[in-house]
């Protein structure tokens, strides 16, 4: 374990009955572990709950403050600008490594191997480059400033997710039409999921139509319901419409039902996001209206809810930063698809069948859980393109914990009272996911000499 710490082994589990792991897999879950890490700092920096429980509990808090030249009541290490220089530290981190395997094709060189080794080392350099920020002069130039470089690359971020969604339901509907050329079961299976994904998409309009609008007000809620609705139809009438066939024979409403079921849960996720109506009743008392009912329950244990919200957030980052960084996602961010000819189907589609040769050539047994250094021809991931993607997701979890635009009143447990900013950064993700879809559809029909492979 220590050679992993300061040297150039991959790291990996003390327990011997533990499976097999890769060391590409080592390595990214250990860059992953760090993002979490930070991640769960700058929630606790952003909590006034968890400050106040600081201040009752620890002895001598104060002496404590004074001493780190942190504030008298350490507010230096509270609040958005906390945040924003922690989220500065781990951003710099990532671009730097970033820089560092710019062209790295093989796991033997000298870069290489500080990528995948030295773990001590580099969560010092960490958090040094963390706490570095702290220093920085001209504090109130710096956070304008960074600011604006954070809802870039916050914005760059969603689109990543959008066009890897948009890639995940191709290649679902690819791989599962490639079986059905050998085995009718297929058919089947794509017809079940086909109609569950239509059915939730359905039921969730219905159920926001029913809950989120009234018969008078509540014109925001409507207009955004029906013209989310009428999106998805129209996308799905575009995917199944002959010229698209023509050009594309794969195209079909698996894909459609996967954006239309994403556009209803970024609906939903909007609304729930949009600050409350108010109006006054007939005895002249404020009154919430275009929201459920039974919603108002819901929150009554703010910390149980924020806890569950959060960790279910920054899952999905974490997901869509791991599954970015595959050799297939980054291809497909340029426009490379496989073709349908190479497609095995399966039903875990998104993970690569088992009996990769290359990979058991050299396995290495310290004592503990067995490494499987799966890169010794070349690597299996971009490294600057997986560094990169976690740069932007530091800034998108800045943006996201400080309420993005509405960072002077932000605080973790008010994580999913509505803000203006939040809903519409939700309905304009939405439409332009909508968008990328519709883009890869109609593609082949505006550029027919250009060959285009989805």
């Amino acid at each position: 374990q220590l050679a992993c710490c300061c040297g150039t082994a991959a790291c990996s589990l003390c327990c011997k009955c533990c499976p097999k792991i890769k060391q590409s897999t080592s390595t990214r879950f250990m860059y992953a572990l760090y993002f979490i890490l930070v991640t769960i700092i700058c929630c606790v920096m952003m909590s006034t709950t968890v400050a106040n429980e600081m201040k009752t509990h620890i002895p001598f808090y104060k002496q404590m403050c004074k001493g780190i030249q942190a504030g008298e009541m350490c507010e230096k290490l509270v609040g958005y600008s906390a945040v924003y220089k922690v989220c500065f530290g781990m951003a710099c981190f990532f671009f730097l490594f970033f820089l560092f395997t710019i062209k790295i094709n093989n796991s033997k060189s000298c870069r290489a191997y500080i990528h995948n080794g030295f773990w001590l080392i580099k969560l010092i350099v960490l958090a040094a480059m963390c706490s570095g920020a702290f220093f920085i002069p001209d504090q109130d130039t710096f956070l304008n400033a960074w600011r604006y470089v954070g809802a870039t690359g916050g914005f760059l971020f969603i689109a990543i997710q959008l066009i890897l969604l948009v890639e995940f339901a191709h290649k679902w509907n690819k791989n599962w039409t490639a079986g059905a050329n050998h085995k009718q079961v297929w058919n089947g299976l794509l017809a079940l999921v086909t109609l569950i994904l239509y059915s939730i998409a359905v039921a969730a309009l219905v159920l926001m139509a029913l809950f989120y609008t009234r018969s008078e007000g509540c014109m925001y809620n409507k207009v955004l319901i029906g013209v989310n609705g009428g999106l998805c139809l129209f996308v799905s009438l575009v995917a199944i419409s002959p010229c698209v066939q023509n050009r594309q024979p794969h195209s079909g409403l698996l894909q459609s039902g996967v954006i239309s079921c994403y556009v209803m849960y970024l609906t939903f996720s909007a609304l729930s996001s949009k600050p409350p109506e108010t109006i006054l009743d007939e005895n002249n008392r404020n009154i919430t209206i275009c929201v459920p009912e039974f919603s108002q329950g819901l929150h009554r244990d703010e910390n149980l809810v924020t806890g569950l919200g959060t960790t279910i957030l920054f899952g999905c980052i974490l997901y869509s930063c791991l599954t970015s960084t595959t050799r297939a996602s980054s291809e497909a961010l340029r426009g490379i698809y496989a073709t349908a000819e190479t497609e095995v189907a399966r039903c875990c589609f998104c993970c690569v069948p088992d009996g990769d040769a290359d990979a058991e050539e050299h396995v290495e047994e310290r004592g503990g859980q067995t490494v499987v250094y799966d890169e010794k021809k070349g690597t299996v991931y971009s490294y600057a393109y997986f560094h990169f993607v976690f740069f932007l997701a530091s800034l998108y979890v800045m943006m996201t914990v400080t309420h993005w635009f509405h960072y002077e009143s932000a605080q973790i447990e008010k994580f999913f009272t509505g803000t203006w900013s939040i809903f519409w950064i939700k309905m304009v993700s939405c439409w332009v996911c909508v968008c990328l879809y519709l883009w890869t559809l109609i593609a082949p029909l505006c550029c027919p000499t250009r060959e285009f492979s989805v």
